[in-house]
């Protein structure tokens, strides 16, 4: 099993900047980010993400480019996992239901999502009792 992962709201700034970019000099972060931070901040920050084994540098002229060595999706399950524990009491279908209750969600990314679920299930998600919880075909039509 993989170590858990996590990231101070800073962190997770600088790191969000390096899985989009695939790598950046830390003038490059301080660029992307949305909240102007000092040079020695964001150098600060990165020296702190490699310490733990998140990201690497390569040098690069008289400056450092910062890969990430963690990948989003291992951080992301690691986040989830302390915030359904840590808000939802441990309970991923709360956790499911609140994602899926979010008015401004596109169908499409739902129907994506049905579709993740029925691969979970092994294809029975609509056969499934339960599935109308998870919006079914009677959840489609509006009835329960």
């Amino acid at each position: 099993m993989e170590p858990e992962v996590y990231f101070t709201p800073r962190e997770l700034d600088v790191m969000s900047v390096l899985w989009r970019t695939g790598s950046a000099s830390v003038a490059e972060v301080r660029e992307v980010l949305d909240e102007p931070l000092a040079y020695t901040s964001v150098l600060s920050a990165l020296q702190t993400l490699e310490d733990k084994g998140f990201v690497r540098h390569e040098a690069e002229g008289r400056a450092y480019r910062y890969f990430p060595v963690v990948d989003s999706d291992h951080a992301g399950s690691s986040a989830i996992s302390r915030i359904r524990d840590a808000i939802f009491q441990g309970s991923a279908e709360r956790l499911l239901a609140q994602l899926v209750s979010d008015r401004d969600m596109p169908r499409e990314e739902l129907e994506r999502m049905r579709r993740l679920l029925d691969e979970r299930l092994g294809d029975e998600g609509h056969n499934n009792p339960r599935a109308d919880e998870l919006g079914g075909d009677n959840a489609k039509r509006g009835t329960r």
